[in-house]
């Protein structure tokens, strides 16, 4: 897991395991590690797996991401122009492309619109994890929509889900600004890749 803080990592793990009342040689059985690995994760010296984040979690009563210092509520939404905000800031993502596509009358009986990422889209590293990670979600929904699984279960797949991919560090551009010209010229270009010769 790249984009850590590993001493900070093992500060808090430290901080957790002595809250717990455990020594280093406890936590080291209890999570199936040697207790030379255990005072590396503590001191930072190494990095630590999200396997192992998740079991330290578990037997520490924490979270996954209160472990890696991933803060989940950073930003709650109480309104909504909170979601509309979000989607302003998922769209300078350069490393995610997505399509809006709408539906409505007269072209349609229906009235849809949703967020549609391809996960073999060659331009954009994470969309197959977007793909990915919406397909997972997705079940998890069902299950509890169907009773297969509690909420409970939900909010420890979210923490964990949470945890794995908060080391995946994503970078955020401003669509550049263009005098008029040089926008025409790439206003032109785009049409001719998308429809053929404009004339």
């Amino acid at each position: 897991m790249d984009n850590f803080d590993y001493s900070a990592i093992g500060q808090r793990i430290k901080t957790l395991r002595k809250r717990k009342g455990l020594n280093q040689t406890q936590l080291a059985n209890l999570i199936g590690k040697s207790l030379r690995t255990v005072q590396k994760y503590e001191t930072g010296e190494i990095e630590v797996s999200i396997d192992v984040v998740n079991e330290l979690a578990k037997h520490l009563d924490t979270t996954p991401t209160f472990i890696l210092g991933y803060e989940t509520n950073t930003a709650p939404i109480r309104s909504l122009a909170d979601i509309m905000s979000f989607l302003f800031e998922l769209n300078k993502v350069s490393s995610i492309k997505f399509d809006v596509d709408v539906k409505k009358p007269p072209r349609s009986n229906e009235w849809t619109c949703s967020i549609r990422f391809n996960g073999k889209e060659m331009d954009a590293d994470h969309n197959a994890d977007m793909c990915l990670f919406l397909e997972q979600w997705e079940d998890m929904r069902e299950d509890v929509r169907s009773y297969n699984c509690s909420p409970a279960a939900l909010h420890s797949w979210q923490e964990q889900t949470l945890a794995y991919y908060a080391g995946a560090s994503v970078e955020c551009v401003e669509p550049e600004e263009l005098d008029e010209d040089e926008r025409l010229a790439r206003r032109r270009a785009y049409l001719e890749k998308e429809f053929g010769s404009v004339e």
